[in-house]
């Protein structure tokens, strides 16, 4: 049985988008020409592989599993094409790794840097995601790796933890909460915030966990890096949730005061996660015997 590397992305963008039209669109086919290769899929496979509709298409079991295995395969040939590539530049191999926020600020650089600094033949394409998102993305193959909160992670994800860290409330010497050792984060709902722009990832994490406790936070200034807001913070600007790692970085530079919070989303390990260890490309295999040396 042969496949066609294009209809296993033709068929990853019609289950992305539920619709052959918008996967046709997606993947640059004419739509008779889409449809007539998912009919091809099908046939060849013996199998229905999606349920069509007025609404659009969904997937069968059969077509949930050939989404899995054809992620899976097309990840692994752009990793064989960026490899390939990489010979003309002198950079042989590369790993695709996705980080939350706190990874990407905190805990990660000193360790990826002491790496590429002993490897000088690989890559490392560093993408921030959110931990849920990142848990969906190793499932699906469409990453070598990912650093992601514990808690976020299906079972079946293999992970081993690199550090722990904590979400803190910072206030200045000034600012409210300043004499307290810990509090609940419901309890600073009427204060003035400052906090990382909406986008990133620990930002999305404490808005939902704000929603979640009916909270609507008010901010008078969004950030891209957590020395930032400590400043802001310090300047008396309002209060911020940041991982206690920078806090107690910033708080020796600066006029702040930290305060534990009580709530559970705010403990937090962290992990460095894969598929599976045993199966990733050697570069990865590599990566992962480096980080595993610098976990705390």
């Amino acid at each position: 049985m042969r496949f066609d590397l294009v209809d296993l992305q033709l068929f990853i963008a019609v289950a992305d988008q539920r619709s052959i039209t918008r996967g046709a669109e997606r993947s640059h086919l004419a739509l008779a020409s889409a449809s007539a290769r998912i009919k091809g899929l099908e046939q060849a496979l013996g199998v229905a592989l999606l349920k069509r509709g007025r609404r659009g298409v969904e997937l069968t079991a059969a077509g949930e599993s050939l989404l899995d295995h054809a992620r899976l395969v097309i990840h692994q040939v752009d990793a064989m094409r960026g490899d390939l590539a990489g010979f003309a530049s002198g950079v042989r191999a590369s790993v695709h790794f996705l980080a939350n926020t706190s990874g990407l600020s905190e805990h990660l650089p000193k360790a990826l840097a002491g790496f590429l600094r002993e490897h000088r033949d690989v890559a490392i394409d560093i993408e921030e995601r959110e931990s849920t998102d990142i848990a969906a993305a190793i499932t699906a193959g469409a990453a070598d790796l990912g650093f992601a909160a514990e808690h976020a992670l299906p079972d079946h994800i293999e992970r081993f933890v690199f550090s722990e860290d904590r979400l803190t409330l910072v206030t200045s010497k000034r600012g409210p909460f300043a004499g307290r050792r810990q509090i609940d984060f419901q309890e600073a709902g009427a204060c003035e915030f400052v906090g990382l722009t909406s986008a990133t990832a620990l930002q999305m994490h404490i808005s939902k966990h704000a929603a979640r406790l009916g909270m609507r936070p008010h901010f008078r200034a969004r950030l891209r890096d957590f020395d930032a807001i400590c400043q802001m913070v310090a300047a008396d600007v309002g209060v911020a949730l940041v991982p206690e790692s920078a806090a107690r970085r910033c708080a020796k530079l600066m006029p702040l005061a930290i305060v534990r919070l009580r709530d559970a989303f705010a403990n937090r390990r962290l992990v460095i996660c894969a598929r599976s260890f045993k199966a990733l490309p050697r570069p990865a295999k590599m990566l992962v015997e480096h980080l595993r040396a610098e976990a705390v």
